[in-house]
Order: structure tokens, then sequence, then C-alpha cells
């Protein structure tokens, strides 16, 4: 059990960023989850659900709940996917790529403070460390 310091710090850290973060979307006028949307589909083409899920950090369970909220409020819009018709494809709106180009930049500069305390060294070695740590989850018989 001696994982277990670890687990701990890699969730208080993940929390902490979570403070940290969230009141800053907020004061933007999103929550975490719709900027995890619109950041992900910001200047990309149409993606579809699959897509869409596959690059963020939404589980697939929550996605539809939250694109079908963000395409009330006109952020979204979604249409036929012509390359496979059971399936749709989903963009941002004018008004949603307005957002985005309010508040990606600002976010990312606010996220950047932070991080900026750390070298590039750190930051790689913190990288290399979670790609480790996630492969061990994603493939846990293959680690030894």
């Amino acid at each position: 059990m001696n994982f277990l310091p670890t687990l701990k710090e890699l969730v208080r850290t993940y929390q902490a960023f979570e403070d940290y973060s969230a009141p800053h979307l907020r004061s933007l006028g999103l929550t975490p989850v719709q900027f995890d949307v619109i950041a992900t589909l910001g200047n990309q083409p149409p993606m579809t659900f699959k897509q869409l899920g596959e690059k963020t950090l939404i589980s697939k369970s929550s996605l539809t709940g939250v694109i079908d909220r963000m395409s009330q409020k006109g952020m979204l819009s979604l249409f036929e996917n012509e390359a496979d018709a059971r399936s749709q494809k989903i963009q941002l709106t004018l008004k949603g790529q307005k957002i985005f180009d309010k508040v990606f930049a600002s976010h990312l500069q606010y996220l950047g403070n932070a991080f900026e305390q750390l070298s590039e060294t750190q930051l790689k070695e913190i990288q290399a460390s979670l790609e480790q740590l996630k492969a061990i989850f994603i493939n846990p018989l293959n680690t030894r």
C-alpha cells in the first residue's frame, strides 16, 4: 500500500487545480465542462459526439446533456453527419465562437500564472510521470 500517499496527492492536486480554475471560468460565464467543450471545438472542424468525447475530459454519460444544454443556449449547433447518418456533428455557433475568442486566451493566461512557477524541465518531468501513470491504468496487465 505504499502508493496511497501518491494517490492522495494526485487527488488533492486535481482538487486544488479545480479550486483554482473553476472560479475564473465562472467569472467568464462558463462552467468547467462548458469551457472544455468550447476549447475543444474552437477553431476546429465539426466533430462527432464520439470525437468530442475522446478529446474532452467529460464522461460519455454526461456529454449528451452538456451538448443539449449548450445547444439550447445557442453556443453549439448540431447537424447530420454526411459520412454516417446514424450520428451528428457538433460545431460552435457564431455565439460559441465569440465565447471561445473571449475566454480561451484569458483562461490559458490565468492558468499560465500558476504553471510559470515551474521550469521547463519540471513541466516535462511532471508530464512524463503523469503519462506513465496513465499508461498503467489504461493497460494494467502490461506494466510489469
